[in-house]
């Protein structure tokens, strides 16, 4: 008898927020979904990249795709504490009491979203790092639990000044953005259009978020732990050595990784987020190297992209393109509709000249296999117009 996953609703819904936070941010897919690995795992996340990015933007559609109360600040050089955690409740001061009143405030919410993060002055760093570390708010005479399940911090770059590095590893997952590529302005542009008539609906809930973070929290890790001790080692061997509190914490990522997957036990599919929790862009492309045995396994049907990012496996990069093929052969554009026909035409030749370039004949995936035929039967089913580019050789 087959039992189903009880899991299964919870994920269903986190793979539908995904989908719908993703939409209309290009090249942002791996942002998107590194920030759902890290709500799952209960840590935090830091983007590095430059001005308008979409930082903001991505972590404010993850927020409205998952629900929950969400706190967003631009911290200045100037910025009061008060402006972060709340004001002095006067009433209490004439008592006698140095207490905050944080109604709808960082401490009451569930995802926060802080810009420029390291602009913080010392008093409002000093009092995140207890939110962050033990989601406990403490200021004055007030101490309170709070209910954050995540916080995204971003910065331009990371922080020169040794004393902020404490700060700074308390954000366990790392991304790195760059600016699109020039072939890809099309699409930027048209998303970024579509973006402005768009709204993300709730897909998912904090009780979905809290029912995959306790099945991570309950994972059996003793089988997983010596190849993520053994890839530790060779992160040292190669100059990355990670805290003690990094390295403990990245069987939380694994963990999540594998919950969000679908299994109930990791494997080796899962050591991918160890790349995620090395700490700058280059060191996490030494570590890509470094560990490319390793992450050859890598495979995750809810985090495709991110779990490609990270790794650059192949069985990651076979389920991206095996779900970016059946995406585009499910599109139809009107019979009269030329422009919208051949954009179609030219992403699925894109698909298939990626499959060709990354993979053997004979190594290719079953599941790749067949999305390649469907892409070549439409291909030679479809009439090319004037603007189309290089055809696909269906040998």
């Amino acid at each position: 008898m087959i039992t189903e996953n009880p899991l299964t609703p919870s994920l269903s819904a986190l793979r539908a927020a995904i989908a719908d936070a993703g939409q209309g941010l290009i090249e942002r897919e791996a942002l998107v979904e590194s920030i759902a690995l890290a709500a799952v795992a209960g840590e935090h996340v830091l983007v590095i990249g430059p001005p308008g990015a979409a930082k903001s933007e991505a972590v404010r559609r993850i927020a409205r795709a998952i629900g929950g109360h969400y706190f967003e600040y631009l911290l200045g050089r100037f910025t009061e504490p008060s402006e972060i955690f709340g004001p002095v409740d006067l009433r209490r001061l004439r008592e006698g009491f140095v207490e905050t009143e944080t109604t709808g405030m960082l401490p009451e919410a569930e995802i926060a979203f802080l810009d420029e993060v390291f602009l913080g002055s010392t008093a409002i760093l000093n009092t995140l790092l207890g939110i962050l570390n033990e989601r406990v708010f403490r200021r004055g005479h007030t101490q309170a639990a709070c209910p954050l399940r995540l916080c995204v911090g971003a910065s331009n770059g990371l922080p020169e000044d040794d004393t902020l590095g404490a700060f700074a590893d308390r954000f366990l997952v790392r991304v790195f953005l760059q600016p699109l590529p020039d072939t890809r302005l099309e699409e930027l542009l048209e998303g970024g259009w579509a973006l402005g008539n768009s709204t993300v609906q709730t897909a998912a809930s904090l009780g979905d978020l809290d029912a995959l973070a306790a099945a991570a929290r309950r994972m059996d890790m003793a089988p997983i732990r010596p190849f993520l001790a053994h890839a530790l080692r060779l992160l040292r061997a190669a100059g990355i050595p990670l805290s003690d509190r990094r390295a403990v914490k990245t069987q939380k990522l694994v963990a999540a990784a594998a919950v969000v997957a679908g299994r109930t036990q990791p494997t080796e599919a899962d050591l991918w987020p160890i790349v995620l929790a090395t700490p700058t862009a280059e060191t996490q492309e030494i570590a890509r190297q470094t560990l490319r045995a390793l992450l050859d396994k890598t495979e995750n049907a809810t985090l495709k992209t991110a779990a490609e990012a990270a790794s650059l496996g192949p069985l990651a990069r076979a389920a991206r393109l095996v779900d970016a093929g059946r995406r585009i052969l499910a599109e139809h554009a009107a019979p009269d509709d030329l422009r919208a026909a051949e954009r179609r035409r030219l992403a699925l030749e894109g698909v298939a000249r990626e499959i060709d370039a990354g993979f053997a004949r004979e190594s290719l995936p079953p599941d790749l296999i067949g999305v390649r035929a469907e892409i070549v039967a439409t291909l030679e089913a479809t009439p090319l117009t004037a603007v189309s580019g290089a055809t696909v050789n269906a040998e």
